[in-house]
């Protein structure tokens, strides 16, 4: 399992374990999975999706993935319901 953080300037939004996420880097859609390579990237606008967990709009920030663990921090982001 992958540890996920998503935090935006207001609070933390999801702290948990999470099979995969799926997010809306700068330059398309980012898939990840347990085993991925380590990597920072910038977030654009979209849906970040936490794979059996919640969704979320993003707008701006970055990833990052070490060692099964994503941290994502964003300018703005809001629940998907």
């Amino acid at each position: 399992m992958l540890h996920v953080s998503v935090i935006s300037p207001e609070a933390k939004l999801f702290e948990g374990d999470a099979p995969s996420v799926t997010a809306p880097a700068f330059d398309g859609e980012l898939g990840i999975l347990v085993g991925h390579a380590p990597m920072v990237t910038v977030l654009g606008t979209g849906t970040l999706r936490v794979g059996g967990g919640p969704s979320f709009t993003v707008e701006g920030g970055f990833l990052q993935v070490v060692d099964n663990q994503v941290r994502v921090v964003t300018e703005k982001a809001a629940a998907v319901k």
